[in-house]
């Protein structure tokens, strides 16, 4: 089942292959989409300073009935944050909201703040982030460290800056929209990609192509698009609060055929719809 699935991070650290998103779940409804997840054997819980609900989250994670080490945790630093000391405040403050003594992965959530994002050069900043993120992983407060976002350039800022390579790099994935060349990159440093909104933000319900695939499979349009991502070898993390999604997301223990993976990784299909105007679908 491939919850019970995992990778090894290059540090050794495993997880799961599969996770639950929480953008856009708010605070008051996160601590029970946790804990419906985690009931449904979800291990990967993964959220962000920007979201607005670490605290939820942490609460689902402190009373899921699961034990700690059992689950696996993301959080994000804010995009905004570019330097040392407020990097190293804001790492302070997730673990405070979350009520957790350590997280599991914790990421730069962008290489520019949403405001500017692809923007200007925010190298200096990025690696001042860094390092702060590198000295509370070598505390053991954060079990491993990455990235979001970010295009080889970043990487190759962090990775010229920094002492540790990134663990991970979360990007955008889905049908329609597969930066070969980026995971590839990553695979090639040793950077696991976790593959956020494949299912294109609910977006690729609609595309005609994608929806008579899944129907040659006998599979929902969301089950085509997790396995996917995970056949290219990614960590997928769609975003529910609804079980039977949680549920039906799992579900996905069919292989995807080679030509049907070309298809897929080929398709060009980037309508976001009204959700076109967050920075990580309109590229700006």
């Amino acid at each position: 089942m491939i919850l019970d699935e995992t990778y090894l991070l290059s540090n050794g650290v495993a997880i799961p292959r599969l996770g639950l998103g929480t953008w856009f779940i708010d605070d008051d409804k996160a601590a029970q989409a946790v804990r419906e997840a985690v009931a449904l054997g979800y291990r990967n819980i993964d959220t962000a300073q920007a979201y607005g609900n670490e605290r939820g989250v942490g609460e689902g994670v402190r009373t899921g009935g699961i034990a700690r080490e059992d689950l696996f945790v993301s959080t994000k630093l804010a995009a905004e944050i570019k330097d040392h000391d407020r990097a190293a405040a804001a790492i302070d403050g997730s673990l405070e909201t979350l009520g957790l003594d350590h997280v599991d992965l914790m990421l730069i959530h962008a290489p520019q703040p949403w405001d500017d994002f692809r923007g200007g050069d925010y190298a200096e900043g990025n690696r001042a982030a860094w390092r702060a993120l590198e000295e509370a992983y070598r505390a053991g407060r954060l079990r491993s460290i990455g990235v979001s976002n970010f295009l080889r350039e970043d990487l190759e800022n962090i990775l010229a800056g920094g002492t540790v390579v990134p663990h991970v790099n979360q990007i955008l994935v889905h049908p329609g929209n597969t930066p070969t060349e980026l995971i590839s990159y990553c695979e090639s440093k040793g950077i696991l990609v976790e593959a956020y909104s494949p299912i294109a933000h609910g977006e690729i319900l609609r595309n005609a192509d994608v929806r008579a695939m899944a129907e040659r499979y006998g599979v929902t349009v969301p089950q085509l698009c997790i396995r996917y991502t995970l056949q290219l070898g990614t960590v997928s993390l769609p975003k529910t609060a609804n079980p039977e999604h949680m549920r039906s997301n799992a579900q996905v223990d069919f292989v995807i055929s080679e030509p049907d993976m070309g298809s897929l990784r080929e398709m060009r299909a980037r309508d976001y719809g009204k959700h076109s105007r967050f920075p990580v679908y309109s590229g700006k």
